[in-house]
């Protein structure tokens, strides 16, 4: 019950500006679980950088996760959790930049084409 408190004063001060669309084109764009690829299953939210270490709820910052990897990863430190699970580390950076990228002309400035 504590944590959940927590949980929503943080997503009261974050900025969270994900609209519904935006939602659905990043599932879309991605196809799966952005960590492990799974499909067919229901995706989550899933901050690259979490609310507690000063990640915003932003289509910038989120990414489609399965219900495993989203509970397993948590808080942690998206690379550092990557290379602990042994998934490929480069291969999500690089398809992240590849997203964000191809999604940028349509929801406009608030999505960085590359960093």
């Amino acid at each position: 019950m504590r944590a959940a408190r927590k949980r929503k004063r943080r997503m009261e001060r974050a900025e969270n500006d994900l609209s519904a669309a935006e939602w659905t084109a990043l599932k879309e764009a991605w196809g799966g679980c952005a960590y492990c690829g799974a499909t067919g299953t229901a995706l989550q939210k899933d901050c690259v950088q979490a609310l507690s270490r000063g990640g915003r709820y932003t289509m910038d910052n989120i990414v489609p996760a399965c219900a495993s990897c989203n509970a397993s990863k948590c808080n942690a430190e998206v690379t550092a959790w990557l290379r602990r699970k042994r998934l490929d580390e480069r291969a999500f950076l690089l398809r992240h930049v590849r997203v964000r990228a191809e999604l940028a002309p349509r929801f406009g400035p608030g999505v960085v084409a590359s960093d």
